[in-house]
């Protein structure tokens, strides 16, 4: 060991800090990013896990509002599923009647309203339901 390790190591008398680095003073800085991490981290565990809410009565809010929006998505799918066999249906009693397999007229109907009703992602709505009844082209 040097000199100067064994003054630090059995010098009992400094505070830690000082043993460490002589030169070390008391600032008024912020503390260290350790700190600021620790908080941080202390916040986050704050939140509803299941939410991320940080108040109880925002997370019982925000449970509320996804048991609904699952009741929706459960209404969607099975729609979705419903329209999806009549499209089929209707597909197959068209061409059993000599008709064509696909009415384009009537598939630009259908993308249009949806694209009147959400926009631009309307189209991609409605192509993926006319897909999902007639098949790929």
């Amino acid at each position: 060991m040097t000199a100067d390790v064994m003054d630090q190591s059995t010098n009992t008398d400094k505070p830690a800090a000082a043993a460490a680095s002589p030169t070390a003073q008391p600032t008024d800085e912020p503390a260290s990013s350790a700190t600021v991490t620790d908080k941080a981290a202390a916040a986050a565990t704050a939140l509803d896990a299941s939410t991320g809410a940080g108040r109880p009565l925002a997370a019982d809010e925000i449970r509320a509002m996804r048991e609904r929006i699952d009741e929706i998505d459960q209404a969607i799918i099975d729609l979705w599923q419903e329209r999806s066999r009549l499209s089929q249906e209707v597909g197959k009693t068209r061409m059993a009647s000599g008709g064509t397999r696909l009415v384009l007229a009537r598939e630009r109907e259908i993308v249009d309203r949806f694209r009147a009703a959400l926009g631009p992602d309307g189209t991609q709505v409605a192509l993926l339901l006319l897909r999902s009844g007639r098949g790929p082209l």
